[in-house]
């Protein structure tokens, strides 16, 4: 191992420290009760679960569970991801056949292959900036956003060098054509609510 990726490895094992110190203090925190919290770049979120936000995430989930088996789908589980303290309960992830959790009982972001992101309000900027970013270094192959403000889909393939190269924007009520990717289904936006 060169001295880079020693340095590499420690900077890796003190972020991950950090994260389980960060969360074990937020489950002693009382949290209100239907929030979803997570760390982006070293700060907490807590944002509340709306029920425009739920309705996707279900539809989303409901679908994906036509082709996958449901312990291949999460949603607001914890994975860590690349960059300084990236925390993420994900509203919908699907991970690969045959994943396993770590030691700390954690799933590891090369094992995810979806993520699906509704947006909020107070977070938009997260889901389009910091967690775009940590999705393409983390090698994620598809990530979407769902904006129920605008009415639109974002769906960003092919990760490259901390970005992807391919985004493709559908309104509401069109389908997203995934079957080209990983996910190799299409899935039915006619039913996302708008806020």
């Amino acid at each position: 191992m060169t001295v880079l990726e020693d340095r590499i490895a420690m900077a890796e094992s003190d972020n991950e420290s950090t994260l389980d110190e960060m969360f074990d203090r937020l489950e002693k925190m009382p949290a209100p009760e239907g929030y979803k919290v997570e760390i982006v770049e070293g700060t907490v979120y807590m944002s509340p679960q709306r029920d425009t936000h739920w309705e996707i995430i279900a539809d989303i989930y409901e679908q994906l569970r036509t082709k996958y088996p449901r312990k291949r789908v999460k949603s607001d589980v914890r994975i860590d991801y690349p960059g300084h303290l990236n925390g993420f309960a994900t509203d919908v992830t699907v991970v690969k056949e045959g994943a396993a959790k770590t030691e700390k009982g954690h799933w590891r972001h090369e094992d995810v292959e979806f993520v699906a992101e509704v947006i909020s309000r107070g977070t938009a900027a997260n889901d389009y900036g910091p967690k775009k970013t940590a999705y393409a270094v983390a090698e994620v192959p598809v990530y979407l956003i769902a904006d129920p403000y605008k009415g639109t889909c974002y769906v960003y393939t092919q990760p490259k060098e901390g970005d992807y190269i391919t985004r493709t924007k559908v309104d509401f009520g069109t389908d997203i054509d995934l079957t080209g990717t990983v996910v190799d289904l299409t899935l039915k936006t006619d039913e996302f609510p708008r806020d």
